[in-house]
């Protein structure tokens, strides 16, 4: 049985994010995948401390030497068939929780040789799950794919395959806007594009899961 993991790297287990990897997890079980999704902010662990043990020649590549709740959800995605990465973009660009994971997961599966772009043992099929408050519009205009992309390049050449990508744009952080200081937003609008466009963004991350792992 194939075996996929989701990473959601925001702060709320029932967010737009964690929303969005549970459907993808539901497609990836409806072909018979095993699955699990991974909190980040309910571990704790911290990004890499630069140590230089996963470059040593005298030791086994890919393996990260610090002993933390991270750890045995690295051996996790190094035994799993597919992964997905989710994150709310803050303050233009992904969590510091998600970011402390991708610096363990890459740096350790990295050396530095140019014959060997990468340790780890296998093709991974990955995506990258995105929720944010702008809109796509301002998503160009802030050169959001610029940012991000590098994360999803080193993904490419760690995990040997191009990870798919799924925006959420203009999502809905208040269930009562006048309850918070936010008037440079309209929450009935907001809201009402979130109930008619969030079901397909949901269709369309069954759809990533099921593919992934089929």
């Amino acid at each position: 049985m194939k075996k996929i993991i989701a990473i959601n790297g925001s702060p709320r287990r029932n967010g737009n994010t964690a929303e969005l990897l549970k459907h993808a997890l539901k497609g990836a079980e409806e072909v018979g995948a095993e699955t699990e999704l991974v909190h980040l902010y309910g571990l704790n662990f911290k990004g890499c401390t630069s140590c230089f043990y996963c470059k040593l020649k005298s030791k086994e590549h890919g393996t990260c030497a610090m002993k933390d709740d991270l750890s045995p959800v690295l051996e996790k995605v190094k035994a799993a068939d597919a992964l997905i990465l989710g994150s709310p973009i803050y303050y233009m660009n992904i969590t510091s929780g998600l970011m402390a994971f991708i610096e363990r997961i890459f740096f350790s599966n990295y050396i530095y040789s140019a014959e060997i772009p990468t340790v780890f043992p296998k093709k991974l099929p990955c995506a990258f799950f995105y929720t944010m408050n702008m809109t796509e519009k301002q998503f160009e205009y802030f050169k959001m794919p610029e940012r991000l992309a590098m994360n999803e390049d080193f993904a490419g050449r760690i995990f040997q395959v191009k990870p798919k990508i799924l925006c959420a744009y203009n999502t809905v952080q208040f269930s009562d806007y006048s309850k918070y200081e936010s008037s440079i937003f309209n929450g009935d609008e907001k809201i009402a594009y979130r109930e008619k466009i969030f079901p397909q963004l949901c269709e369309e991350a069954f759809n990533i899961g099921k593919n992934l792992v089929s």
